[in-house]
């Protein structure tokens, strides 16, 4: 453990032979601190049975026992299991668990038959935030030819023996076969595959962490993609800069494969055009020459029509659609800069209102809906794009600025002087946040057999 400058843990100990083989060997060099143990509840008695075995375990060796419980929700029970454990781990500091160098090979095989990249092909790594696995390089047979020999007991779970699980079927059936056919040494080969990947994964990491930045346009709950020097890049590089931004957004990628990553390139690829497609908990959403990776039913969460009254002077906002105008008012004569809209205050009749565009709506003489698309505005912009309005009449619009006939000139003796505010660099909301989070320790290894 040490290599990961790790000198003590809590070992979680499931009963069977390579947890208790861990507990031994951790509490005999005196790096364990304590023993946890989750009770799915699965097995019923035998699922008690085993952790009254765990705890006097615990007691013997001198060790605080920790002990959760709770019933696995429908779904992919393994997954769901697996999930509530490693909850449980991460609230008790770093935890050390049995994986050994035959669950690596297993998991590999497995990932490799559903088609998996190279990602996936990295297997259990040896270490995860709050998460060591001191026994990836040792065999199954072997520690439990020691445990024998030493005349310490385990548990068996029976529920290893049942065919409706995959992971049992390549344990029982496929890795033995394999090996007796065609390679006796298949799962020190697998084992080498995942090391192998895994300093490939973490070369890409490294280099996406310096890509990101460039191509990827971290919002709040979306990233933006401009595509034309995006689909310029290395295929290679396309694939990994869209696992990274649906990862931003989702918080990991869980059920994301091949197949959705591809059909999100397919869309990038048009020449021209819009389009949508629905992902495992995301959507791809192409619109001129950019494409959103964003929640499902992102844009429906915000109702589209609004109106409010314009402060003169002062800040007028609407964060919800990221939406904030500063006026200033001003004397006659004022320059003011690129980016600033100036209306004749003295041609804007009553009070300045701030609303969407709506259809219908014109500026300049033509209507706002061509200008979208003259000027290539993404179809999720427009949805809340601003206007201001004096009485019927539209004063000021987003990018097309001060209209015909209300815009201010050297003659202009008051000036209202409009800026919209971008916040530079947004924080991500908590819901994201949480996201990551909860899949930071057991995302690496979601499909660990």
């Amino acid at each position: 453990m040490e290599r990961y400058g790790i000198r003590s843990a809590g070992v979680a100990v499931s009963g069977g032979a390579d947890s208790v083989f861990l507990l031994h060997a951790l509490h005999k060099l005196g790096r364990a601190t304590a023993v946890l143990h989750f009770n799915h509840g699965l097995r019923g008695a035998e699922s008690d049975a085993d952790e009254a075995f765990v705890q006097e375990l615990a007691t013997g060796y001198n060790l605080p026992f920790l002990v959760a419980s709770a019933l696995v929700p429908e779904g992919n029970v393994e997954q769901e299991a697996r999930r509530l454990r490693y909850e449980f781990f991460k609230t008790h500091g770093t935890v050390a668990t049995g994986h050994t160098l035959d669950d690596q090979a297993e998991t590999v095989l497995y990932r490799f038959l559903r088609g998996s990249g190279t990602a996936g092909l990295s297997g259990i790594r040896p270490a995860a935030p709050g998460i060591v696995r001191p026994l990836l390089e040792l065999r199954r047979d072997e520690i439990r030819i020691w445990l024998r020999e030493h005349s310490i007991s385990w548990r068996e779970d029976s529920s290893n023996a049942d065919p409706d699980f995959v992971r049992n079927r390549i344990r029982r059936r496929h890795m033995p076969e394999l090996s007796a056919s065609l390679n006796p040494s298949l799962a020190e080969g697998l084992a080498s595959t995942a090391e192998w990947a895994r300093g490939e994964e973490d070369y890409w990491n490294a280099e996406l962490d310096r890509l990101e930045p460039l191509y990827l346009d971290i919002r709040p709950e979306t990233v933006l993609i401009q595509l034309g020097s995006f689909c310029l890049l290395p295929v290679a590089v396309q694939r990994r800069l869209l696992r990274r931004a649906v990862e931003r957004v989702r918080g990991s990628l869980r059920s994301i494969d091949f197949r959705h990553v591809e059909g999100i390139r397919a869309m990038m690829a048009t020449a021209e055009g819009s389009g949508r497609a629905q992902l495992p908990g995301i959507e791809a959403y192409r619109s001129f020459d950019w494409l959103r990776l964003g929640p499902p039913g992102f844009d429906a969460r915000i109702e589209r029509d609004f109106e409010m009254p314009l402060l003169i002077p002062g800040r007028t906002a609407d964060i919800d659609r990221d939406i904030v105008l500063e006026v200033e008012l001003c004397p006659g004569g004022h320059v003011y800069n690129d980016g600033v809209s100036g209306l004749d205050g003295e041609r804007c009749i009553g009070p300045l209102m701030l609303r969407n565009w709506r259809p219908g709506d014109q500026t300049a003489g033509k209507k706002i809906k061509a200008l979208f698309q003259e000027y290539r505005i993404p179809l999720w912009e427009r949805r809340t794009w601003p206007v201001v309005t004096s009485g019927n009449s539209i004063v000021w619009t987003r990018r097309f600025g001060a209209a015909i006939g209300f815009a201010a000139g050297p003659e202009s003796r008051k000036i209202l002087m409009i800026r919209e505010v971008k916040e530079s660099n947004p924080a991500k909301p908590a819901s994201m946040e949480l996201k990551r989070v909860l899949h930071s320790l057991c995302e690496a290894d979601a499909e660990v057999l």
